[in-house]
């Protein structure tokens, strides 16, 4: 059975889903370069992903698209307005689900759920109720309303903060490797969400993560990360045949015991 209710649906203030615009982003911490003029175009309501090993840049990219930090070079838009411009953040609506949940462990689920309305004064505190309850629903987690993140179990945490990011009504919503910890199940569990959310409610979503069946499943397009740059985009079918052997070797790991990988990196 499916852990999450595709009837409950969020009624919702918000605008238009958005499109994202990255130029010439280059990101450098010292001498180490993460992301070298890196240009992309996200459409509205697409679902791009994002996949690379661990340590491509994933994630920073991702705090560069959210505004979160600043590039030093090369510029990220949002529906043509700069993301880290202030006036920006207050006409698109963007949330962002964290690869940790980062949910507030003194506050109940319901608590962290209504925090951003309550903050923002957005809705008074029957229609604050009402919406929490309705991402609640939709996600099956009305049960837990009055536990806190201790007491859940790590897909629970994950559904949390995707549901605490749908209370907020976004245009846009970028996941962080939100498969990651998981077992095989719920990874697909919330591979499903984040696919049926994006279709019935049309929001635009950019998911960074190293899950390869993740990307290839719900992505619209599929961008293959390494070294601070695009080694491919396409859709999944498309990436599936590329014959980039980086990518092959990613897509399609091999287990050798008699001569492992990590003693020969240049191994097929």
């Amino acid at each position: 059975m499916t852990p999450f209710k595709r009837q409950a649906k969020l009624s919702s203030r918000r605008k238009d889903s958005v499109a994202v615009e990255v130029a010439n982003l280059s990101v450098a911490f010292g001498k180490q370069q993460v992301l070298n003029n890196l240009s992309f175009e996200v459409s509205p309501g697409e679902i791009f992903a994002i996949m690379g090993p661990s340590g491509s840049g994933k994630s920073v990219l991702l705090r560069h698209i959210s505004g979160l930090d600043r590039p030093s070079m090369g510029h990220v838009l949002i529906n043509g307005r700069n993301a880290a411009d202030a006036a920006r953040q207050g006409e698109v609506v963007t949330a962002f689900v964290f690869q940790s949940g980062a949910l507030l462990n003194s506050m109940t689920v319901f608590d962290n759920l209504a925090l951003y309305l309550r903050e923002h004064r957005i809705y008074p505190t029957a229609t604050i109720r009402e919406k929490v309850e309705q991402a609640l629903e939709l996600l099956s987690l009305k049960d837990a309303v009055h536990k806190y993140p201790s007491q859940l179990s790590g897909g629970m945490r994950k559904r949390v903060a995707i549901a605490r990011a749908l209370v907020m009504e976004p245009q846009l919503i970028l996941y962080d490797e939100p498969t990651s910890e998981l077992d095989p199940t719920m990874a697909a569990t919330i591979a499903e969400i984040i696919g049926v959310l994006n279709a019935e409610a049309g929001v635009t979503s950019i998911v960074v993560t190293h899950d390869r069946q993740l990307a290839l499943t719900i992505g619209h397009r599929v961008a293959f990360l390494l070294d601070g740059s695009f080694q491919a985009v396409d859709t999944p079918q498309g990436l599936s045949k590329n014959q980039n052997e980086t990518l092959m070797r990613f897509l399609n790991p091999k287990i050798d015991i008699t001569n492992p990988h990590f003693r020969n990196p240049q191994t097929p």
